[in-house]
């Protein structure tokens, strides 16, 4: 919608597709397995432009100069510590006990190429937890498994509407693209 130029989103994140199809826009998932590393010394807020950028260029191969590829990374950051997605329950636990009561930063790395134009950039919102009880933490664990969630939560999800004090940003960028700058990128390029 509104532009002429095919997108391929090159990520298998339902939380991206979902998004993109609530922004009706027409696209086609084209994914390449990518290896989440970085250069030592990094900055923080540069990590998910890097692996965004690596998606895009893993498939840009098999894309026509026409096409856009959108690919995205989203981190989730305590203070300076990366918070990944939880290794089991005990770790889920654990990442929702450090998150309870505490502003955290979700950041969204997302890279757009087509043709020979390139545009990366990174998203930051602020989510604030209120304090969650141990009892709210092992429901949402139990019923809603955020197991493949970096944080070890979905903003839309049950934790969302009972724990999240307030966010100031994008909240599209919690769920994982943040949507209105990626159409107005799409826009300019």
């Amino acid at each position: 919608m509104f532009h002429d130029k095919k997108i391929i989103l090159a990520s298998l994140s339902p939380r991206r597709k979902q998004l993109l199809e609530q922004a009706e826009m027409e696209f086609v998932i084209k994914v390449k397995p990518v290896e989440e590393v970085f250069p030592q010394g990094m900055s923080i807020e540069k990590i998910p432009q890097y692996i965004a950028r690596n998606k895009a260029l893993a498939v840009k191969e098999e894309c026509s100069e026409e096409e856009i590829i959108v690919a995205a990374d989203t981190l989730v950051v305590l203070r300076k510590e990366i918070i990944g997605k939880p290794r089991d329950k005990a770790d889920a636990i654990r990442i929702l006990s450090a998150l309870s009561g505490r502003m955290h930063r979700v950041i969204t790395g997302v890279c757009m190429m087509t043709g020979g134009k390139e545009t990366t950039f990174a998203d930051i919102t602020e989510v604030y937890f209120r304090e969650l009880t141990r009892e709210q933490i092992i429901y949402y664990i139990d019923n809603y498994k955020p197991y493949d969630k970096a944080g070890a939560y979905a903003i839309q999800e049950w934790i969302g509407l009972v724990g999240i004090e307030k966010i100031n940003g994008c909240y599209f960028n919690v769920m994982g693209l943040p949507v209105g700058r990626v159409l107005e990128a799409i826009r300019k390029l």
